[in-house]
């Protein structure tokens, strides 16, 4: 006998359903129309990622979320401890039939990071999720019922007739940044004016160096020069063009002389805009420039300065983030007995892997001060334990008694 979902509907018709709609992207734009600005550049999702800075701030971000381990932990009177089970293997291990757990979250935070809102559809069976279906954002869209005030959501899925509507319980919504509504705040949307104008100044820039006049100098004789001379010169020239063929000494006769050409004030200051829009458009992700490769003026690519430049962004980018949906997880994917001492966590920690130095004196801290002991440190390092002593805590202590030198401890 099939099992039907809350609709009425067979749970294998549900899947099917959203297989076929999973991130497909056909029929149309992938985003939607969003308003003109001054740039007179018309910003949609799929026109803002052709600009460089916008695609490295939405994939560094995503995966560098999507890498981190999420576990489920309950509380215990002792501290806490690891859940093995359904939504441990739903978040961590198979979040659907098709992707793995880091391409799942890295599609559902390049949606949240892009356009304000992120939606999976959940698969129930048998009252638990059985999993979880992303759906493309610029597909969905929040409404309130009427008549109960009751939060849902309309779907166009692609081939279809006409949408449908799915219930709060049965969508995972992840929301950006907003003022508390139904909905995120996307960057795209409202960086529209920035964003526009980093498009044109990538389209002028383009057209200069791919149809304009941009010579490295000229030649110039007070002579006039026929039309069999003129081939027989630019041969001449093409003898001293490219790296290899500099440090030549060019022999010049019949008055000619060679002048270097530089660029123009105008198109200098066209650069210098484009340089300027990286750091605009890392403002409306709030990524620093140096995530994405590119040092603002006067700033270092290495050093202590660039450790907690990363550490800020932890702090202020990317922890919100990992807050937001480990707390939709707890709300909407365990029950609502459980919500109390059952929660998922992202490991921060795993950030640290990248930094040998402050892993050992991070470890190094916890053990010596009888906080983790060296067992749960070879944990951290995913080393086999070594029992025994190793599991114990203790304490360095710099100064003690004279009168208990002797004494064994």
């Amino acid at each position: 006998m099939a099992i039907l979902d809350h609709h009425g509907r067979p749970m294998a018709a549900l899947s099917d359903l959203t297989k076929e709609q999973r991130l497909v992207l056909a029929g149309g734009d992938l985003g939607y129309y969003i308003a003109a600005n001054a740039s007179g550049k018309t910003v949609t999702l799929s026109s803002a990622l052709t600009v460089s800075a916008v695609w490295a701030c939405v994939a560094r971000s995503a995966q560098a979320m999507a890498s981190l381990p999420i576990d489920v932990f309950r509380k215990t009177a002792s501290g806490r401890q690891k859940v093995d089970g359904a939504l441990d293997d739903l978040i961590a291990l198979s979040p659907n039939a098709d992707q793995t757990p880091v391409e799942f979250w890295e599609g559902m935070l390049s949606w949240l990071l892009a356009v304000g809102n992120a939606y999976a559809e959940i698969d129930w069976v048998n009252g638990r999720a059985a999993a979880l279906l992303p759906l493309p954002s610029t597909l969905v869209k929040p409404f309130r019922n009427k008549v109960t005030n009751e939060l849902m959501y309309e779907v166009r899925d692609p081939g279809m007739s006409r949408p449908r509507v799915v219930k709060q319980r049965d969508m995972l919504h992840l929301r950006g940044w907003g003022f508390g509504g139904d909905e995120g705040m996307s960057p795209i949307r409202w960086g529209t004016q920035s964003l526009g104008a980093a498009m044109a100044a990538d389209e002028a820039s383009g057209k200069m160096f791919g149809s304009g006049m941009q010579a490295s100098g000229v030649l110039k004789s007070n002579q006039r020069i026929d039309d069999k001379q003129r081939p027989q010169i630019q041969k001449l020239m093409e003898e001293y063009m490219g790296s290899s063929r500099a440090g030549k000494i060019m022999v010049l006769e019949s008055g000619m002389d060679f002048q270097q050409l530089t660029l123009n004030p105008d198109d200098a200051q066209m650069l210098e805009t484009r340089r300027f829009s990286i750091e605009e458009v890392c403002r409306w992700f709030g990524v620093p420039p140096i995530v994405i490769g590119h040092s603002a003026e006067g700033q270092t690519m290495w050093g202590t300065g660039v450790e907690q430049i990363f550490l800020s962004w932890m702090q202020l980018g990317i922890n919100p983030l990992l807050k937001k949906i480990e707390q939709r997880i707890r709300k909407q994917l365990i029950p609502l007995r459980d919500q109390r001492d059952t929660y998922a966590e992202f490991n921060r920690e795993a950030m640290l892997q990248m930094d040998s130095k402050a892993k050992a004196e991070f470890l190094r801290a916890m053990t010596t001060n009888g906080i983790m002991s060296r067992d749960e440190a070879r944990d951290k390092l995913n080393l086999e334990r070594r029992g025994g002593v190793a599991d114990d805590l203790m304490v360095q202590t710099a100064m003690s008694p004279i009168d208990l030198l002797n004494e064994r401890i």
